[in-house]
């Protein structure tokens, strides 16, 4: 890969380069980040596309309405093979009007008290799960992605949508297919169409007798007459499962084998100080790459020629944004390829921003410091099963996700 010319005529193998992981960009992509900020690429299986690398030009992008998100559903914009696509008319598929009407009201869910509120009910949780987590691992390596990660994610998601326990296997599994984009394209529409079917379900019984649950919060919000309808809500009720289950369930497994891999010892500090744990979820959110594409996976199509990063990008061409590097850019992040966990102020683009900043990002912080401020709390002197080279990754995914993560879990030896 070294041996590719990055010079301003040369040839780039396919993009996604290879190479990339949890822990970095493609080593390719990391040069070219210092070299072309903004850089045209040929996307394997067909296209072509600009990917923004740096952190102010990330953010000039989305900030700028003349990158749409609307645009790339449209029948004449650039396809490209192997990447999911949200369906139209979601949030995150919208461009303003239509985006800041559906967020207004949808905010309304996702407010800091209500989701404050349910701190206690996810520390409940986790500590159920690591108590039968312990005890079915007697004393052999525990499974941290199917015993804790994944059911403590889809817990509090299914919860959030009124999902019954006794459907969430077939619900998970169903998250699943819709979510690989290895797989034939009708398995994963299945997927989509059985999930869509059941959110449908869901709706449907909230609008006819609303619960304590954010769906329900979803159907009763307002804004003078307005509120949101049947196809809405199906709509973000996809949307929850996307931002609330996938990423979490993955970031939970990725900070904990980069933490025992090569960090123990802030492991173990943050057990003993669980304050630190709130900045410590912020550096791992800046510097665990979570996209498998090494962007954010969402194109945005230009709406007129518009100069970005010294660049001219061509009226309907596409971009993606390479939120790994940014959140490396040494303008910003001095010695951004390194965890810092002492950084004071960290602007890092993991939940994106502007209009499409992630709407369940206060979520997932609460998540991501429970399950860690638990798990560094009851079991200190954990350590990984197998090298950190021979961890198992989920094939298929559009994250870097484990499909295994097995520690032992051992408690404080002192």
């Amino acid at each position: 890969m070294s041996s590719c010319p990055v010079g301003a005529h040369g040839e780039l193998p396919g993009f996604p380069f290879p190479g990339s992981g949890y822990d970095g960009p493609a080593p390719l992509l990391a040069r070219l980040a210092a070299e072309r900020p903004v850089l045209r690429v040929d996307w394997t299986g067909g296209g072509h596309a600009w990917l923004v690398t740096r952190h102010a030009d990330v953010r000039a992008v989305l900030e700028d309405p003349r990158f749409s998100r609307a645009a790339a559903y449209a029948p004449e914009a650039p396809r490209f093979s192997g990447l999911f696509q949200a369906p139209p008319g979601m949030i995150v598929s919208l461009d303003p009007p239509d985006h800041t009407r559906l967020r207004d009201l949808a905010s309304q869910a996702f407010s800091p008290d209500r989701v404050e509120a349910m701190r206690p009910r996810v520390r409940e949780v986790a500590g159920r799960l690591l108590d039968t987590l312990e005890k079915e691992a007697d004393g052999g390596p525990a499974d941290l992605v199917a015993g804790f990660a994944a059911p403590l994610a889809m817990t509090v998601i299914c919860e959030l949508l009124g999902v019954p326990e006794a459907d969430r296997d077939r619900f998970h599994s169903w998250v699943r297919r819709f979510a690989d984009v290895s797989a034939p394209e009708e398995e994963s529409a299945e997927g989509g169409r059985l999930l869509g079917g059941y959110i449908a379900e869901l709706v449907a019984a909230r609008l006819g007798e609303p619960a304590d649950d954010v769906l329900s919060a979803l159907a009763s919000a307002r804004s003078g007459e307005d509120r949101l309808s049947f196809d809405e809500l199906v709509g973000l009720g996809f949307t929850l499962l996307g931002a609330g289950f996938d990423s979490s369930a993955g970031q939970i497994g990725n900070f904990t084998a980069l933490l025992l891999a090569r960090h123990p010892e802030v492991w173990r500090r943050l057990g003993e100080e669980p304050r630190e744990v709130p900045a410590a979820v912020e550096e791992l959110l800046r510097v665990v790459n979570l996209n498998g594409n090494d962007t954010s996976g969402l194109p945005r199509i230009a709406l007129e020629d518009v100069r970005i990063g010294g660049t001219t990008v061509p009226a309907g061409d596409a971009v993606f944004l390479a939120f790994v590097t940014a959140n490396r850019d040494p303008d910003v992040f001095p010695e951004g390829a390194r965890p810092d966990f002492g950084r004071s102020g960290n602007p890092h683009l993991a939940f994106g921003h502007g209009i499409h900043r992630c709407l369940g990002a206060p979520l997932a912080r609460l998540e991501l410091g429970v399950a860690l401020e638990e798990m560094t709390r009851r079991f200190p002197d954990a350590r990984l099963a197998v090298p950190e080279s021979e961890l198992p990754w989920r094939a298929g995914d559009v994250n870097h996700n484990l499909s295994r993560l097995p520690l032992h879990l051992r408690r404080s030896t002192a």
